[in-house]
């Protein structure tokens, strides 16, 4: 019965030139119960329509003056992303070739004037019952993306929030970063849009930067916690986060765990190659781990320390300045002085 319902309330157009015609065709459709019947005279005013109304079947006459059945079907064929259309083409012409014509443009069917009424309307439930499966297909196949892209974003989500965990749980080993990880996530997104990466690179950055430090957490209490400056074999302990925090983070096919592992791995690495662990050099290091290793230092300059005062922000900027094509990829070093009152913004929004 629901079948049956949508099929005769399901929208059908009605085209014809002649009044005659359409007030055959309209009264045989009501006999047969269809309720959502539009007419028109007017073969310009299909296409609209048809925008509009997106009618289950559209039955067609294929001469008519200004344009005829051919070129409907050419002005419909243009506004559909199918391959064939909802048209029944009902004609007094016998021509073989316009039949074939109409079929290849797409018409689903062709009945010549005079048809018999029991026929056509055979085929007009055949062709709306066709029209209708594939109009379920379509939707059920739509509902089916729409829950893979849910369950995506469900499991980029819970992605994102043991990166963000991880990240608190560095933070509860080292008492001096305060807000530094929002800071420097935030700040690393700007900074990606501003050199031109697009939305979603930059959105990655965002998420997958504040597991930079993440390596800290094996580093001993005695260095990590140390007040003053670290020289030696003590510094040389402390470089080890770096490869502590790759081997945490590394051997998952996941983007947003790669890039996390990227930015673990490179963020001290050194435009002129002097960084570590690998001595990166220039355009070999991942462009993520540039971006975090501009947004790191300048948050860690003007944060106040056990061990010094916070810099000032002019101070700040002229040291990367300074070491622009040194430690710091000159290119996203003006592009991050470009945007300095964004990223003071961010300072001030996520304050120690």
């Amino acid at each position: 019965m629901e079948f049956e319902n949508r099929l005769h309330n399901a929208p059908i157009l009605v085209v014809d030139d002649k009044e005659a015609n359409v007030l055959l065709l309209e009264n045989l459709l009501r006999q047969r119960g269809y309720v959502n019947v539009t007419s028109t005279r007017d073969p310009f005013s299909v296409a609209e329509l048809h925008r509009v109304r997106q009618f289950a079947l559209i039955l067609l006459d294929m001469q008519m003056p200004g344009l005829d059945g051919l070129g409907v079907m050419g002005q419909l064929r243009r506004d559909a992303n199918r391959n064939f259309l909802p048209v029944l083409v009902v004609t007094a012409q016998t021509d073989g070739d316009l039949r074939l014509r109409a079929l290849e443009g797409g018409a689903r069917d062709h009945v010549t004037k005079p048809f018999v009424a029991a026929e056509l309307a055979q085929r007009i439930r055949n062709l709306l019952e066709v029209e209708l499966a594939y109009r379920d297909r379509i939707e059920h196949a739509a509902l089916l993306e729409r829950k893979v892209q849910e369950r995506t974003r469900d499991l980029e989500e819970t992605q994102f929030e043991i990166l963000r965990r991880l990240a608190r749980a560095g933070e509860y080993r080292d008492n001096e970063t305060g807000n530094h990880v929002h800071r420097v996530s935030q700040t690393s997104r700007a900074l990606a849009l501003a050199a031109g990466l697009d939305q979603a690179l930059a959105d990655m950055i965002q998420h997958a930067s504040p597991m930079h430090d993440v390596g800290k957490i094996g580093i001993p209490d005695g260095i990590l916690l140390r007040p003053g400056r670290l020289e030696g074999e003590d510094l040389e302990q402390m470089r080890r986060h770096v490869e502590i925090g790759g081997s945490i983070l590394g051997g998952h096919t996941a983007p947003i765990m790669r890039m996390a592992h990227r930015i673990a791995m490179g963020h001290h690495e050194r435009w002129d190659g002097s960084g570590y662990p690998s001595g990166l050099k220039g355009d070999a290091i991942p462009i993520e781990a540039r971006v975090v290793a501009i947004c790191d230092v300048f948050d860690a300059l003007t944060s106040a320390r056990p061990y010094k005062q916070a810099w000032s922000v002019q101070a700040s900027i002229d040291y990367l300045h300074a070491e622009s094509g040194r430690h710091f990829d000159s290119a996203l070093v003006q592009c991050f002085v470009s945007i300095l009152p964004q990223v003071l913004e961010i300072r001030t929004r996520f304050k120690d």
